[in-house]
């Protein structure tokens, strides 16, 4: 019992992991990733970015996102926060602090970017509109790699990008199913969105 209970409740420091609905054999489980998306010139750098690495690395390829919250696999909540939420908020900046890597899959290389008093709003805005009681911790980053590398190819690999932007506009929110903990191109491309909302929409 107490297994089972550690399997739900698990505490997705790194951004990728929450309270969870179903848990399967290997203690793995569907979530709902609320993403906080970049606006279209941020986007499209982004993005292409992605796709370029995926491409020069053999890594799964994945829209731009900084992740804001994480919780119970329930598209209908899912739906009702990111109303309540885009109705709420506008647009939030937020300053790049610099490009990070890790030895984490989902955080190989990354921008990191620094907190602000409209970010935690908005998460806590999140958290409470979809009723969950999820220990999600909040680290905001804008992941660019999904692709398990040795230390020093991605220490080079994060010195060699430089990020045109200061700031950083996003002004969408999407909800995104996708299997806890995510540690593979096949979980990646498993992803699916559930909702999508403009904010001030």
């Amino acid at each position: 019992m107490r297994e089972i209970r550690k399997a739900i409740l698990l505490n997705y420091r790194s951004g990728a992991s929450a309270l969870t609905s179903k848990i399967n054999i290997e203690g793995r489980s569907s979530v709902i990733a609320y993403w906080l998306i970049p606006g279209e010139l941020a986007h499209r750098f982004f993005q292409r970015l992605i796709k370029d690495l995926a491409r020069r690395y053999d890594a799964p390829f994945f829209e731009p996102h900084l992740t804001i919250y994480v919780g119970a696999n329930d598209a209908n909540a899912a739906e009702k926060a990111l109303s309540k939420a885009a109705g709420e908020w506008q647009t939030i900046d937020l300053k790049a602090l610099g490009i990070n890597h890790s030895d984490e899959f989902i955080k190989t290389l990354f921008v990191q970017f620094a907190m602000n008093r409209k970010l935690r709003q908005l998460h806590q805005t999140i958290r409470n509109a979809a009723q969950d009681l999820s220990d999600y911790e909040l680290n905001p980053h804008l992941s660019l790699l999904y692709k398990n590398m040795p230390a020093t190819a991605r220490r080079q690999l994060a010195d060699s990008i430089k990020v045109p932007f200061s700031e950083v506009i996003f002004d969408s929110l999407k909800a995104v199913r996708c299997t806890s903990p995510t540690q593979s191109g096949a979980d990646v491309e498993a992803w699916r969105v559930v909702a999508a909302k403009s904010l001030g929409a």
